[in-house]
């Protein structure tokens, strides 16, 4: 598993900005994939918890089944209103839902009105901000194990 931490060990700068996009906004788009194979995207919010990146959901939701299926995901930070300000986060991996004893200290974190959601923890294969600057769109990538990228255009 690639977790938050690792990441943020990694590329603590990256994970700054990725962070502040995921805390700038309650709400942002999750994609999975149905069991025909095609596209699924789904409003969803995420939270960083002891250094894993944790996502909830209603117990039976669509994405929930489909993660439990496939365990594939794109999360897409919402950008905010007619601006790049903070830039544009992409994430990508595996989720991996937890249960049981693994689960129990992260329950008890929400709210009692939510305790029986679905959590999963979101893997990260790899990470993107892309960001405008000058009249140049700068995308910074990050894999696991490597440096950031950056590519300009």
């Amino acid at each position: 598993m690639t977790t938050w931490q690792q990441f943020t060990d990694e590329a603590p700068t990256l994970a700054a900005a990725v962070e502040a996009r995921l805390t700038a906004h309650k709400h942002h788009v999750l994609a999975t994939l149905r069991a025909d194979g095609s596209p699924r995207v789904s409003g969803t919010e995420v939270e960083i918890y002891e250094g894993v990146l944790l996502l909830g959901s209603m117990p039976g939701a669509r994405k929930v089944l489909d993660l439990q299926r496939d365990p594939r995901f794109a999360l897409h930070s919402n950008p905010g209103h007619h601006t790049m300000d903070g830039g544009d986060a992409k994430l990508a991996g595996r989720a991996r839902q937890l249960a049981g004893d693994e689960l129990a200290p992260v329950i008890a974190h929400y709210p009692e009105e939510v305790r029986d959601a679905e959590v999963f923890e979101l893997d990260l294969a790899e990470v993107a901000l892309t960001t405008v600057s000058e009249d140049k769109l700068h995308v910074d990538l990050w894999r696991p194990g490597r440096a950031v990228e950056r590519f300009t255009r």
